[in-house]
């Protein structure tokens, strides 16, 4: 048997969420981002996303959130960030 990928669309779409959970977490407050599980990387994107007014450069960040969201486990963070809701 051979292993199917995920097809091009799948993997656009587990993308899009990724870039959706982070600009979730664009919206949280500093205390709350740094009782996450954040790599020093993703934090100061999402510090520095928080800062930007500009709509275009804005987008560009959550993209690169996104980007950067890819190479970690995204479970914990859904976790945590369902406690910060509660």
């Amino acid at each position: 048997m051979t292993e199917l990928k995920p097809s091009k669309s799948a993997r656009k779409r587990g993308y899009l969420a990724l870039q959706k959970l982070g600009e979730e977490l664009i919206t949280l407050r500093q205390s709350e981002l740094a009782s996450l599980p954040l790599d020093e990387s993703l934090l100061e994107a999402i510090t520095e996303a928080q800062q930007i007014k500009a709509h275009g450069a804005l987008r560009r960040q959550k993209q690169y959130i996104g980007k950067l969201m890819r190479h970690i486990d995204p479970e914990p963070l859904l976790i945590e960030i369902a406690k910060l809701r509660r």
